[in-house]
């Protein structure tokens, strides 16, 4: 069962996401929250797994809110569920702490989905998102070395949530090895994390 908090400035859409995501097979609704502030001390409080958290509120935002439970909050998982696919929003989400970023027209269905995937570890970006963030990466990175066979096979893995002993079964090689071989990718492509190089590998269809 994933624990969810919802967290929406709006009562009628936190209530009905709620609702949607109550009904669920394998998801649990454990609270709600209508702001940043509300939220850090329910996460802290309930201790859910994954955070469903809105972009724009007031008083605290769901950056601001996602930075706050990187700290106090640390196992839980945020993911941001908005209205908007600004640029900025993404970029300054995932520089927070954030595991995901969807848009709120996903169907219900979709969205547990998404909620369990993202509490085993699998990071959620609804396309637009995406492709915004991997234009940002394509901005920021410069000349890069080419990937290696190898290294393309690793990131895949990387961006389909499988652990590192997972990688290391699936291909035949050591834990090290594997370690070895996301540095080097992370380096190469001038990502901070697997998040980011999950995305990278979704953005151009590696996945």
């Amino acid at each position: 069962m994933t624990r969810v908090l919802v967290v929406d400035d709006q009562r009628l859409i936190r209530e009905g996401i709620a609702s949607l995501l109550g009904i669920q097979p394998g998801v649990e609704v454990v609270g709600t929250a209508a702001d940043g502030h509300e939220a850090v001390e329910q996460a802290v409080l309930l201790a859910p797994d994954v955070v469903l958290m809105d972009v724009r509120m007031p008083g605290m935002d769901g950056v601001e809110a996602v930075a706050s439970l990187r700290r106090r909050a640390p196992a839980c998982k945020v993911v941001m569920l908005t209205t908007f696919d600004d640029e900025d929003y993404v970029v300054r989400s995932l520089r927070a702490g954030a595991s995901g970023y969807l848009l709120k027209d996903l169907p219900s269905q979709e969205l547990a989905a998404a909620v369990k995937l993202a509490a085993a570890g699998v990071a959620q970006f609804d396309p637009a998102a995406a492709a915004r963030l991997a234009a940002v990466l394509d901005r920021s990175g410069g000349e890069r070395e080419p990937l290696t066979v190898r290294e393309v096979e690793v990131l895949r893995l990387v961006a389909s949530g499988a652990t590192n002993k997972e990688i290391a079964e699936r291909l035949y090689l050591s834990e090290g090895t594997v370690k070895n071989h996301i540095s080097r990718i992370l380096g190469r492509l001038g990502l901070r994390d697997r998040t980011q190089a999950a995305l990278y590998a979704q953005s151009r269809g590696l996945v």
